[in-house]
């Protein structure tokens, strides 16, 4: 595996490879690897000639009372997990690399990043999509590769794509969960065991809004009174919206963990 932490080195080394007509895959990440990102990772092994990763907690899409700082972070971990699943190719850029000085050109997504995360998170979204643009333009992918517990997040950058006219084909895989249903996410290692007991309310709250969608009831009006319930559960939102297919979405609060999850409400098999 090859580490490049400029845009520079990414170039070089990915143009012998374009010109040999091999496809690009690329997975963006903030690190903190799981079986999450390596699924992601394995999907652009099997469709793509060459796996690029990006490591890059993102500064832009973090607000100022948000958990940057502590953000979970171990780069020679995520490398050797990297090298092991097969990725051909790690970039892991500074922020001055990403953001050189006098940055001052950002990708706003409109109302899609407006509600939800949106109104919770002001300005989330267009960090995401201007890191995500960026990266497009600087590896070039024919497909890139994001996870569906991030469903607005992946409603957004096909938004961006579509509207922008950019290259790669956006590959949306199915969230990853733990055995109990927990989906897998880097911010699940701020939770204490307690806390994570709690959590479990947020997977079989979605799953509870599923199964009354398909009979024919309010998914919503189903799965909001069972995370109410839980003491010490503080909820951002429960809501049913167009996040690349009809999707119940639900944000909560544990402590100072704040964790997101979805459910298809069509095609739910899918993630």
């Amino acid at each position: 595996m090859r580490l490049a932490r400029t845009v520079a080195e990414v170039r070089s080394m990915l143009a012998e490879e374009r010109a040999a007509g091999r496809s690009i895959g690329l997975v963006p990440t903030m690190g903190a690897f799981h079986a999450g990102h390596l699924a992601l990772m394995a999907a652009s092994r099997e469709r793509d000639d060459l796996t690029v990763v990006s490591l890059f907690v993102n500064p832009a899409q973090f607000g100022p009372s948000e958990d940057l700082a502590r953000y979970p972070r171990d780069e020679a971990g995520d490398a050797a997990t990297a090298e092991a699943a097969g990725v051909e190719l790690l970039f892991i850029p500074p922020v001055d690399e990403m953001y050189p000085p006098g940055f001052d050109t950002w990708v706003d997504p409109g109302e899609l990043a407006t509600v939800l995360e949106g109104a919770v998170r002001p300005g989330h979204f267009r960090g995401v999509a201007t890191v995500c643009t960026r990266l497009f333009s600087i590896a070039r992918p024919a497909r890139a590769y994001f996870g569906r517990k991030d469903a607005q997040q992946v409603a957004v950058v096909k938004q961006v794509v579509r509207d922008l006219a950019l290259p790669p084909e956006i590959v949306a895989c199915p969230t990853v969960r733990d055995p109990d249903g927990l989906a897998l996410s880097s911010r699940n290692a701020y939770l204490s065991a307690e806390e994570r007991t709690m959590a479990l309310t947020l997977p079989r709250a979605l799953q509870a809004g599923l199964e009354a969608h398909l009979a024919g009831l309010d998914a919503v009006a189903v799965a909001r009174p069972m995370l109410d319930a839980m003491p010490g559960l503080g909820v951002d939102y429960v809501a049913v919206a167009d996040l690349d297919g009809p999707t119940l979405a639900a944000a909560i609060r544990i402590g100072s963990t704040r964790l997101i999850d979805n459910v298809r409400l069509e095609d739910p098999e899918r993630g």
